[in-house]
């Protein structure tokens, strides 16, 4: 359905550091960094206002490290700059394809880009620029999912893209488990009560008392996210 309209007029695409510039590797991968930017692309051009917030799993995991004893601020403080070096990635990649952007850290480096301002982030989006968040929120202890459901609630998207390896939430690892069923639909206290792990409790929360639904699907197939948009494709809602 090359022509069916957008469900959603802007999202939040929340991208783990692995699904959006590493691939299956450690570092950033320009193959997996391209074919990512290339979906952000379409899906702007198709009219629908953007912003992401990507992990930084493939360069640095702050929670591992701090399992085996470094204090876990310190170690969340370096995990959020290894975000700011995937967001710049993903910027140049983009903007290499003529799509305008904006990286905006809540950790103030203005020589490398903007602070988080919540107004001016609107006016970006306004104008059609993809507004990429770094830093997570800019404290110790929060997730990136945490990040993606309060920046999702500030900027008013009308939904949060939840872009992974799998094309959907299952009632097991599809990787592991043959048997696993895909799930179409979930209400945000199923995906709490059953501990499915989508996103952090915190973070399911925060969409449902903002009424956000989380839209969950493989960000690894070409031109699936522009597909799941328009409602095709194959994905689960929850909401």
């Amino acid at each position: 359905m090359p022509d069916a309209q957008p469900r959603y007029k802007r999202i939040l695409l929340k991208l783990s550091g692995e699904a959006g510039v590493g691939g299956e590797q450690f570092g950033i991968d320009p193959k997996t960094l391209d074919t990512v930017s290339e979906e952000i692309c379409q899906v702007v051009r198709a009219g629908v206002q953007v912003c992401l917030v990507v992990g930084g799993g493939n360069i640095f995991r702050g929670a591992a490290l701090a399992e085996s004893g470094m204090e876990r601020a310190s170690a969340d403080y370096m995990g959020m700059l290894a975000t700011v070096m995937n967001a710049l990635a993903l910027q140049a990649s983009l903007e290499k394809k003529g799509v305008y952007t904006r990286v905006q850290s809540a950790i103030p480096m203005e020589a490398v880009c903007e602070p988080y301002i919540r107004r001016r982030a609107l006016r970006h989006l306004e104008k059609g620029r993809v507004v990429i968040f770094a830093a997570g929120l800019g404290a110790p202890y929060f997730t990136t999912d945490s990040a993606a459901a309060l920046r999702a609630a500030e900027m008013g998207c009308d939904a949060l893209f939840k872009g992974t390896s799998v094309d959907g939430v299952y009632t097991a690892d599809p990787k592991k488990d043959v048997n696993a069923k895909r799930y179409e639909t979930l209400s945000y206290q199923d995906v709490l009560a059953k501990d499915l792990r989508v996103m952090d409790a915190s973070a399911v929360s925060l969409m449902r008392d903002n009424h956000i639904p989380i839209v969950v699907f493989s960000i690894r197939e070409r031109g699936n996210l522009l597909k799941v948009l328009t409602g095709a494709g194959v994905f689960t809602t929850i909401a």
